[in-house]
Protein backbone atom coordinates (compact mmCIF):
# COMPACT_ATOMS: atom_id res chain seq x y z
CA UNK A 1 0.00 0.00 0.00
CA UNK A 2 1.43 3.22 -1.09
CA UNK A 3 0.92 5.93 1.94
CA UNK A 4 -0.75 9.26 1.16
CA UNK A 5 1.63 12.34 1.02
CA UNK A 6 2.27 14.18 4.29
CA UNK A 7 0.35 17.66 4.53
CA UNK A 8 2.03 20.85 5.87
CA UNK A 9 1.09 22.68 8.70
CA UNK A 10 -1.14 25.08 6.78
CA UNK A 11 -2.48 22.25 4.63
CA UNK A 12 -3.98 20.34 7.87
CA UNK A 13 -4.70 23.80 9.64
CA UNK A 14 -6.98 23.89 6.52
CA UNK A 15 -8.16 19.99 6.47
CA UNK A 16 -9.11 20.20 10.14
CA UNK A 17 -10.97 23.36 10.32
CA UNK A 18 -14.08 22.19 8.58
CA UNK A 19 -14.86 19.95 11.69
CA UNK A 20 -14.07 22.37 14.41
CA UNK A 21 -18.01 23.96 14.36
CA UNK A 22 -18.60 20.07 15.24
CA UNK A 23 -17.17 19.47 18.36
CA UNK A 24 -18.96 15.90 18.23
CA UNK A 25 -17.25 15.04 15.47
CA UNK A 26 -13.98 15.88 15.92
CA UNK A 27 -11.05 14.76 18.89
CA UNK A 28 -7.77 15.85 19.45
CA UNK A 29 -5.90 13.72 21.71
CA UNK A 30 -2.66 15.22 22.69
CA UNK A 31 0.67 14.15 24.46
CA UNK A 32 2.40 16.82 26.87
CA UNK A 33 6.20 16.96 27.13
CA UNK A 34 7.84 17.19 23.95
CA UNK A 35 4.65 18.36 22.44
CA UNK A 36 3.35 21.71 24.01
CA UNK A 37 6.75 22.09 25.91
CA UNK A 38 10.09 21.12 25.97
CA UNK A 39 11.67 18.36 27.03
CA UNK A 40 13.86 19.32 29.83
CA UNK A 41 15.91 17.30 32.34
CA UNK A 42 14.15 18.30 35.09
CA UNK A 43 10.56 18.36 35.35
CA UNK A 44 10.07 21.01 37.96
CA UNK A 45 11.52 23.30 35.57
CA UNK A 46 8.66 22.74 32.50
CA UNK A 47 6.72 25.97 31.50
CA UNK A 48 3.30 25.93 29.46
CA UNK A 49 2.40 28.80 27.56
CA UNK A 50 -0.51 30.62 28.93
CA UNK A 51 -1.61 31.13 24.99
CA UNK A 52 -1.63 28.02 24.42
CA UNK A 53 -4.18 27.26 27.71
CA UNK A 54 -6.06 29.38 26.34
CA UNK A 55 -6.32 27.72 23.16
CA UNK A 56 -7.03 24.70 24.38
CA UNK A 57 -10.01 26.10 26.47
CA UNK A 58 -11.31 27.14 23.33
CA UNK A 59 -10.92 24.04 22.00
CA UNK A 60 -12.83 23.10 24.59
CA UNK A 61 -15.35 19.40 23.42
CA UNK A 62 -12.94 18.48 20.99
CA UNK A 63 -9.53 18.48 23.01
CA UNK A 64 -8.30 15.93 25.40
CA UNK A 65 -4.29 15.19 26.35
CA UNK A 66 -3.08 11.48 26.91
CA UNK A 67 -0.06 11.51 28.57
CA UNK A 68 2.10 9.00 31.03
CA UNK A 69 2.67 12.10 33.19
CA UNK A 70 -0.12 12.85 35.71
CA UNK A 71 -2.34 15.70 36.57
CA UNK A 72 -2.08 16.35 39.89
CA UNK A 73 1.85 15.97 42.91
CA UNK A 74 3.82 18.61 42.95
CA UNK A 75 5.09 17.44 39.68
CA UNK A 76 1.71 17.44 38.23
CA UNK A 77 1.07 19.10 35.19
CA UNK A 78 -2.10 21.04 37.04
CA UNK A 79 1.11 23.04 38.72
CA UNK A 80 2.32 24.08 35.68
CA UNK A 81 -1.34 25.56 34.78
CA UNK A 82 -1.30 27.44 37.98
CA UNK A 83 1.93 28.84 37.56
CA UNK A 84 1.19 30.04 33.75
CA UNK A 85 -1.70 31.80 34.74
CA UNK A 86 -1.36 33.10 38.03
CA UNK A 87 -4.27 35.18 38.66
CA UNK A 88 -6.95 33.02 36.96
CA UNK A 89 -9.26 30.84 38.65
CA UNK A 90 -7.96 27.92 37.08
CA UNK A 91 -11.04 25.32 38.02
CA UNK A 92 -13.90 27.93 37.77
CA UNK A 93 -12.68 28.76 34.43
CA UNK A 94 -11.80 25.40 33.24
CA UNK A 95 -8.39 26.20 32.20
CA UNK A 96 -7.06 22.62 33.33
CA UNK A 97 -6.40 20.23 30.54
CA UNK A 98 -8.84 17.36 30.55
CA UNK A 99 -8.06 14.48 29.58
CA UNK A 100 -5.95 11.35 31.02
CA UNK A 101 -2.37 11.31 32.71
CA UNK A 102 -0.57 8.25 34.20
CA UNK A 103 -0.86 6.42 31.50
CA UNK A 104 -4.65 6.61 31.30
CA UNK A 105 -5.52 5.73 34.90
CA UNK A 106 -5.92 9.43 35.90
CA UNK A 107 -9.28 11.42 34.81
CA UNK A 108 -9.18 14.89 34.65
CA UNK A 109 -12.27 17.18 33.21
CA UNK A 110 -11.09 21.10 32.66
CA UNK A 111 -12.11 22.21 35.72
CA UNK A 112 -10.10 19.84 37.79
CA UNK A 113 -11.62 17.27 39.12
CA UNK A 114 -9.80 13.94 39.10
CA UNK A 115 -10.70 10.49 39.12
CA UNK A 116 -8.75 7.04 38.88
CA UNK A 117 -11.34 4.72 38.25
CA UNK A 118 -10.05 0.93 39.01
CA UNK A 119 -7.24 1.88 41.13
CA UNK A 120 -7.99 0.18 44.74
CA UNK A 121 -6.56 1.58 48.20
CA UNK A 122 -3.66 -1.18 48.72
CA UNK A 123 -2.49 0.17 45.28
CA UNK A 124 -2.27 3.56 45.91
CA UNK A 125 -0.29 2.66 49.88
CA UNK A 126 2.05 0.96 48.01
CA UNK A 127 2.76 3.58 45.64
CA UNK A 128 3.21 6.08 47.77
CA UNK A 129 5.66 4.44 49.66
CA UNK A 130 8.01 3.65 46.45
CA UNK A 131 9.74 6.91 46.38
CA UNK A 132 11.57 6.57 49.80
CA UNK A 133 12.29 2.66 48.67
CA UNK A 134 13.92 3.93 45.35
CA UNK A 135 15.77 6.35 46.93
CA UNK A 136 17.04 3.58 48.99
CA UNK A 137 17.57 1.28 46.71
CA UNK A 138 19.25 3.56 43.94
CA UNK A 139 21.87 5.57 47.02
CA UNK A 140 24.13 2.23 47.21
CA UNK A 141 23.92 1.38 43.37
CA UNK A 142 25.11 4.94 42.50
CA UNK A 143 27.68 5.01 45.15
CA UNK A 144 28.96 1.85 43.85
CA UNK A 145 28.98 3.49 40.05
CA UNK A 146 30.10 6.86 40.65
CA UNK A 147 32.56 6.56 43.85
CA UNK A 148 33.85 10.10 43.09
CA UNK A 149 30.53 11.87 44.45
CA UNK A 150 30.27 13.52 47.59
CA UNK A 151 28.07 12.21 50.16
CA UNK A 152 25.96 16.22 49.04
CA UNK A 153 26.18 15.38 45.86
CA UNK A 154 24.94 11.83 45.59
CA UNK A 155 21.90 12.94 47.59
CA UNK A 156 21.11 15.68 45.13
CA UNK A 157 21.62 13.01 42.36
CA UNK A 158 19.25 11.13 43.78
CA UNK A 159 17.02 13.72 44.89
CA UNK A 160 17.06 14.97 40.85
CA UNK A 161 16.35 10.84 39.62
CA UNK A 162 13.86 9.55 41.64
CA UNK A 163 10.78 11.49 41.16
CA UNK A 164 7.66 10.99 43.43
CA UNK A 165 4.69 10.72 40.88
CA UNK A 166 2.10 9.55 43.23
CA UNK A 167 0.53 7.00 40.17
CA UNK A 168 4.02 6.52 38.49
CA UNK A 169 7.13 6.86 40.86
CA UNK A 170 10.14 7.37 37.94
CA UNK A 171 13.93 6.87 37.66
CA UNK A 172 14.78 9.45 35.21
CA UNK A 173 18.91 9.18 34.07
CA UNK A 174 18.83 12.45 32.44
CA UNK A 175 20.93 14.10 34.94
CA UNK A 176 23.12 11.38 35.61
CA UNK A 177 23.46 10.99 31.60
CA UNK A 178 24.70 14.74 31.85
CA UNK A 179 26.89 14.48 34.52
CA UNK A 180 29.09 11.53 32.93
CA UNK A 181 29.08 13.19 29.47
CA UNK A 182 32.19 14.03 29.68
CA UNK A 183 33.91 10.90 31.35
CA UNK A 184 32.31 7.95 29.26
CA UNK A 185 32.81 8.45 25.94
CA UNK A 186 32.20 4.65 25.16
CA UNK A 187 29.08 4.95 27.44
CA UNK A 188 29.75 2.28 29.44
CA UNK A 189 28.91 4.13 32.34
CA UNK A 190 25.69 5.17 30.73
CA UNK A 191 24.47 1.22 30.16
CA UNK A 192 25.63 0.39 33.72
CA UNK A 193 23.14 3.21 35.11
CA UNK A 194 20.60 1.86 32.76
CA UNK A 195 20.93 -1.81 33.86
CA UNK A 196 21.05 -0.68 37.56
CA UNK A 197 17.86 1.03 37.03
CA UNK A 198 16.42 -1.63 35.55
CA UNK A 199 17.17 -4.08 38.53
CA UNK A 200 16.38 -1.81 40.76
CA UNK A 201 12.38 -1.54 39.36
CA UNK A 202 12.46 -4.80 39.18
CA UNK A 203 13.46 -5.36 42.59
CA UNK A 204 9.99 -3.08 43.04
CA UNK A 205 7.75 -5.04 41.57
CA UNK A 206 8.87 -8.86 43.06
CA UNK A 207 7.86 -6.55 46.63
CA UNK A 208 4.99 -5.97 45.45
CA UNK A 209 3.95 -9.55 44.24
CA UNK A 210 5.34 -10.33 47.94
CA UNK A 211 2.29 -8.05 49.25
CA UNK A 212 -0.23 -9.56 47.65
CA UNK A 213 0.12 -6.86 44.52
CA UNK A 214 1.01 -9.54 41.74
CA UNK A 215 -0.33 -8.22 38.10
CA UNK A 216 -0.85 -4.52 39.59
CA UNK A 217 2.15 -2.83 38.30
CA UNK A 218 4.61 -2.89 35.05
CA UNK A 219 7.35 -1.08 34.22
CA UNK A 220 7.08 1.56 31.32
CA UNK A 221 10.68 2.34 29.38
CA UNK A 222 10.71 5.69 27.49
CA UNK A 223 12.07 5.23 24.28
CA UNK A 224 11.95 1.55 24.06
CA UNK A 225 11.38 -1.28 21.21
CA UNK A 226 8.75 -3.80 21.48
CA UNK A 227 10.07 -7.38 21.58
CA UNK A 228 8.36 -10.20 19.17
CA UNK A 229 5.48 -10.80 21.89
CA UNK A 230 4.91 -6.56 21.88
CA UNK A 231 6.52 -5.91 25.22
CA UNK A 232 8.80 -3.26 25.95
CA UNK A 233 12.54 -3.42 26.37
CA UNK A 234 15.42 -0.87 26.97
CA UNK A 235 17.06 0.95 24.08
CA UNK A 236 20.67 0.64 25.18
CA UNK A 237 22.93 3.24 25.63
CA UNK A 238 25.69 2.88 22.95
CA UNK A 239 27.31 3.92 19.47
CA UNK A 240 24.09 5.51 18.39
CA UNK A 241 23.01 7.26 21.51
CA UNK A 242 22.11 7.33 24.84
CA UNK A 243 18.95 5.15 24.82
CA UNK A 244 16.13 4.89 27.43
CA UNK A 245 16.40 7.73 29.88
CA UNK A 246 13.19 6.72 32.52
CA UNK A 247 11.61 3.97 33.87
CA UNK A 248 8.02 4.32 35.50
CA UNK A 249 6.82 2.17 37.87
CA UNK A 250 3.04 2.04 36.67
CA UNK A 251 -0.27 0.53 37.29
CA UNK A 252 -1.14 -2.55 34.87
CA UNK A 253 -3.20 -1.45 32.49
CA UNK A 254 -1.89 1.93 32.26
CA UNK A 255 -1.57 1.79 28.35
CA UNK A 256 -2.25 4.72 25.96
CA UNK A 257 -3.95 2.74 23.77
CA UNK A 258 -6.29 1.48 25.82
CA UNK A 259 -6.54 5.45 27.20
CA UNK A 260 -7.39 6.13 24.05
CA UNK A 261 -11.02 3.90 23.89
CA UNK A 262 -11.53 5.74 27.30
CA UNK A 263 -11.26 8.88 26.00
CA UNK A 264 -13.43 8.16 23.08
CA UNK A 265 -15.58 6.85 25.42
CA UNK A 266 -15.92 9.61 27.25
CA UNK A 267 -16.64 11.86 24.18
CA UNK A 268 -19.22 10.03 22.83
CA UNK A 269 -20.52 10.05 26.06
CA UNK A 270 -20.83 13.96 26.95
CA UNK A 271 -22.11 14.70 23.37
CA UNK A 272 -24.72 12.21 22.84
CA UNK A 273 -25.78 11.20 26.34
CA UNK A 274 -24.77 7.44 26.54
CA UNK A 275 -20.97 5.37 27.01
CA UNK A 276 -21.30 2.81 24.24
CA UNK A 277 -18.44 0.84 25.91
CA UNK A 278 -20.13 1.38 29.14
CA UNK A 279 -19.82 4.36 31.94
CA UNK A 280 -17.55 2.08 34.04
CA UNK A 281 -14.84 1.42 31.29
CA UNK A 282 -11.54 1.90 31.94
CA UNK A 283 -8.41 1.13 31.30
CA UNK A 284 -7.77 -1.18 33.79
CA UNK A 285 -10.87 -3.07 32.37
CA UNK A 286 -9.76 -2.34 28.63
CA UNK A 287 -8.24 -5.20 26.43
CA UNK A 288 -4.69 -5.19 26.34
CA UNK A 289 -3.75 -5.45 23.02
CA UNK A 290 -4.35 -3.17 19.90
CA UNK A 291 -6.17 -5.97 17.93
CA UNK A 292 -8.48 -6.63 20.94
CA UNK A 293 -9.11 -3.16 21.64
CA UNK A 294 -9.92 -2.36 17.99
CA UNK A 295 -12.42 -5.55 17.95
CA UNK A 296 -13.64 -4.01 20.78
CA UNK A 297 -14.29 -0.56 18.97
CA UNK A 298 -16.08 -2.30 16.14
CA UNK A 299 -18.52 -4.25 17.73
CA UNK A 300 -19.67 -1.82 20.17
CA UNK A 301 -19.50 2.04 19.03
CA UNK A 302 -21.95 2.78 16.37
CA UNK A 303 -20.05 4.39 13.08
CA UNK A 304 -22.40 7.40 12.93
CA UNK A 305 -20.83 7.97 16.76
CA UNK A 306 -17.00 7.77 16.42
CA UNK A 307 -15.18 11.16 15.97
CA UNK A 308 -12.62 12.10 13.78
CA UNK A 309 -9.24 11.56 15.45
CA UNK A 310 -6.26 13.42 15.45
CA UNK A 311 -3.18 12.17 17.19
CA UNK A 312 -0.52 14.60 18.29
CA UNK A 313 2.62 13.19 20.21
CA UNK A 314 6.50 12.87 20.27
CA UNK A 315 7.67 9.77 20.98
CA UNK A 316 8.19 6.79 18.69
CA UNK A 317 11.10 4.72 17.75
CA UNK A 318 12.64 2.43 15.41
CA UNK A 319 15.92 1.06 14.74
CA UNK A 320 17.62 -1.91 12.28
CA UNK A 321 16.91 -5.50 13.86
CA UNK A 322 19.32 -8.15 14.25
CA UNK A 323 18.65 -9.30 10.57
CA UNK A 324 19.17 -7.47 7.35
CA UNK A 325 15.31 -6.21 6.98
CA UNK A 326 13.93 -6.41 10.37
CA UNK A 327 13.02 -3.46 12.16
CA UNK A 328 12.65 -3.11 16.06
CA UNK A 329 9.66 -0.42 16.78
CA UNK A 330 8.61 1.22 19.97
CA UNK A 331 7.61 4.23 21.81
CA UNK A 332 5.24 5.01 24.27
CA UNK A 333 3.07 6.96 21.70
CA UNK A 334 3.26 4.58 18.97
CA UNK A 335 0.17 2.06 20.63
CA UNK A 336 -2.15 4.55 20.47
CA UNK A 337 -1.28 6.24 17.23
CA UNK A 338 -1.22 2.94 15.66
CA UNK A 339 -4.82 2.45 17.25
CA UNK A 340 -6.25 5.88 16.25
CA UNK A 341 -4.62 4.88 12.26
CA UNK A 342 -6.76 1.97 12.34
CA UNK A 343 -9.87 3.22 13.80
CA UNK A 344 -9.64 5.92 10.93
CA UNK A 345 -9.54 3.10 8.27
CA UNK A 346 -12.59 1.21 10.07
CA UNK A 347 -14.74 3.92 10.85
CA UNK A 348 -13.79 5.31 7.34
CA UNK A 349 -12.70 8.56 8.89
CA UNK A 350 -9.44 10.87 7.67
CA UNK A 351 -7.70 10.63 11.23
CA UNK A 352 -4.78 12.39 11.11
CA UNK A 353 -0.83 11.19 12.95
CA UNK A 354 1.21 14.48 13.95
CA UNK A 355 4.53 13.70 15.29
CA UNK A 356 6.73 16.80 17.03
CA UNK A 357 10.20 17.27 17.22
CA UNK A 358 11.27 16.94 20.66
CA UNK A 359 15.07 16.78 20.59
CA UNK A 360 15.75 20.69 20.81
CA UNK A 361 15.04 20.69 24.57
CA UNK A 362 17.75 18.95 26.96
CA UNK A 363 16.85 15.93 26.76
CA UNK A 364 18.80 13.88 23.96
CA UNK A 365 16.10 12.19 21.35
CA UNK A 366 16.33 11.37 17.33
CA UNK A 367 15.46 14.81 15.63
CA UNK A 368 13.20 15.32 12.36
CA UNK A 369 15.66 18.37 11.09
CA UNK A 370 17.01 16.14 8.30
CA UNK A 371 13.88 14.54 7.11
CA UNK A 372 15.04 10.98 7.54
CA UNK A 373 13.53 10.12 10.46
CA UNK A 374 16.05 7.97 11.20
CA UNK A 375 15.65 6.68 14.79
CA UNK A 376 11.60 7.39 14.87
CA UNK A 377 10.25 5.42 11.47
CA UNK A 378 11.90 3.37 8.66
CA UNK A 379 10.75 2.42 4.93
CA UNK A 380 8.77 -0.52 5.88
CA UNK A 381 6.87 1.57 9.30
CA UNK A 382 3.09 0.38 9.24
CA UNK A 383 2.21 3.97 11.04
CA UNK A 384 1.77 6.53 8.69
CA UNK A 385 2.53 10.22 9.79
CA UNK A 386 0.61 12.65 8.01
CA UNK A 387 2.27 16.00 9.63
CA UNK A 388 5.74 16.66 10.81
CA UNK A 389 6.77 19.35 13.17
CA UNK A 390 10.71 19.92 13.15
CA UNK A 391 10.23 23.13 14.56
CA UNK A 392 8.96 21.08 18.11
CA UNK A 393 6.69 22.58 20.69
CA UNK A 394 7.27 26.30 19.46
CA UNK A 395 5.80 25.75 15.89
CA UNK A 396 3.27 23.20 17.20
CA UNK A 397 2.16 25.78 19.64
CA UNK A 398 2.05 28.61 16.63
CA UNK A 399 -0.05 25.75 14.86
CA UNK A 400 -2.65 24.63 18.05
CA UNK A 401 -3.18 28.47 18.71
CA UNK A 402 -3.69 29.19 15.30
CA UNK A 403 -6.42 26.53 14.93
CA UNK A 404 -8.36 27.56 17.79
CA UNK A 405 -8.60 31.30 17.11
CA UNK A 406 -11.82 31.62 15.16
CA UNK A 407 -13.44 29.46 18.41
CA UNK A 408 -15.21 31.11 21.30
CA UNK A 409 -14.99 30.00 24.90
CA UNK A 410 -17.68 27.41 25.40
CA UNK A 411 -18.45 24.25 27.01
CA UNK A 412 -20.08 22.24 30.13
CA UNK A 413 -16.50 21.47 32.11
CA UNK A 414 -17.35 17.36 31.48
CA UNK A 415 -14.26 15.25 30.58
CA UNK A 416 -13.28 15.78 27.17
Amino acid sequence: MVSAPRLTPAELLADLRSDLGRPAALLLVQDLDGVCMELVRDPLQRRLAPAYLHAARRLDGSFCVLTNGEHEGRRGVNRLVEQALPGECHGREGLYLPGLAAGGVQLQDRRGQVRTPGVNAAELAFLAAAPQRLSEGLRPRLARLLPRLSDRELEGEVAAAVHDNPLSPTINLNGLFQRVAGCDPDRRLALALQEQTLDLMETLLAEAERQGLTGSFHLHIAPSVFDGDGREQPVWAGATGLGSTDVQFMLQGAVKEAGLLVLINEHIARHHGSHPLGADFHVRNAPRSIPALLALAQARIPHTLMPRLVGVADTITSRPGPAPGQWQRGGSDRGFLTLLQELGRWFDRPNRVLLIDSSGGEVCRPSLADGSLAGLSDPEDPLHLDALFPGGPPQYRRFFMELTEDLGAAGDGQPA
